[in-house]
């Protein structure tokens, strides 16, 4: 099986992560990259010694060396670069989040049309530690009844890109709430439409724009989930906690594990989960631990080449992808009309 070979749409911060990412993952090989300008782009090759720098996406799109592109740009012109992509037959790996549902089924539906692969990039959900949450989930915690989630990131500079609705039109929330929202989709079974919700923001005072927001969700009738996300804390938090009928798991970093979560870069940190369950004090709650020698980006571009040579998963990929962004448009909407 050989190696793709992938370009980079963008230079901004997400895809230098994935460059540094693509060195240590099999099956990849980072072949160019491509910016609006021909100086950034060559630039970022230069630091990454990647063999191609382009100066515009379209370029990249239609490169005879490229199989394959990440798009990592603004939400907004998103579409577009995987479009074109898909119709000259390279594979996409895009980052979340999706200017909206039917936006993101343009671009699956693309893809699916043109025989190329679709992945939205979302790390945490290549790591070990998901996996093994998933494939004991029954056995730890009986029947799941509620997944809770907090993701801040610390973000106060009203400059950043995130503040620009022109450019990123769900804000803050569409880029956290939906690591909220898949958390709950990955973690508990039969998750696929919203029956209830409230949602709360807070708007900066500067921008105007949204950068904090809660909710609580009931899925399908009966399951829950509170969410609470932002960039107006003095620190990153990333807590998730899956309460079941029999027990209940908590993480403090599920998005971007300490170990080898790229803003740290201070590996030797155990990655992990606490069970607890009956009448477990603090000291017998248990550590189980889920190591990885990759990071979860470097996991999520392996799993990204094998939907290259394995068709017959593509689907799925596109679905949970879907459904993901459908969920997140439902509290987008909800948070707007300030329910």
């Amino acid at each position: 099986m050989k190696n793709i070979r992938l370009g980079i749409a963008g230079t901004g911060m997400i895809a230098k992560v994935i460059a540094k990412a693509a060195e240590p993952a099999d099956g990849v090989t980072l072949q160019a990259v491509s910016s609006r300008t021909l100086g950034s782009a060559q630039v970022f090759a230069e630091q990454f010694g990647i063999p191609v720098a382009l100066g515009s996406y379209e370029e990249l799109a239609g490169h005879p060396e490229v199989d394959a592109v990440y798009i990592g740009v603004p939400t907004s012109c998103k579409e577009e670069i995987a479009l074109q992509a898909a119709r000259n037959g390279k594979h996409i790996l895009v980052d979340k989040p999706f200017t909206d549902t039917a936006s993101l089924k343009r671009i699956a539906g693309s893809a699916s049309e043109h025989g190329v692969a679709f992945m939205d990039g979302t790390h945490f959900v290549h790591h070990p530690r998901t996996q093994t949450i998933k494939n004991n989930i029954s056995e730890y915690l009986g029947d799941v009844q509620s997944v809770n989630t907090s993701f801040f990131f610390p973000f106060p500079d009203g400059e950043n890109i995130r503040f620009r609705s022109d450019l990123e039109p769900g804000g803050p929330i569409a880029d956290l709430a939906w690591y909220s929202i898949r958390a709950a989709i990955e973690y508990m079974p039969e998750v696929n439409s919203i029956s209830d919700q409230t949602v709360f923001t807070k708007e900066d005072g500067q921008t105007g724009v949204t950068m904090h927001g809660a909710g609580l969700i009931r899925f399908n009738g009966k399951r829950t989930s509170a969410w609470q996300v932002g960039y107006d804390a003095g620190t990153i938090i990333m807590d998730l906690s899956i309460i079941g009928s029999s027990g209940l798991i908590q993480a403090d970093d599920y998005t971007l594990d300490w170990d080898k979560g790229f803003p740290f870069e201070k590996p030797g940190g155990d990655v992990d989960f606490t069970l607890r369950q009956e009448m477990d004090t603090s000291w017998e709650f248990r550590k189980i631990k889920t190591p990885s020698e990759k990071s979860a980006q470097s996991l999520m571009l392996e799993n990204f080449a094998k939907l290259v040579w394995q068709p017959e998963l593509r689907g799925l990929a596109a679905d949970k992808s879907i459904l993901t962004q459908q969920l997140l448009d439902q509290v987008l909407v909800s948070a707007q009309n300030g329910k």
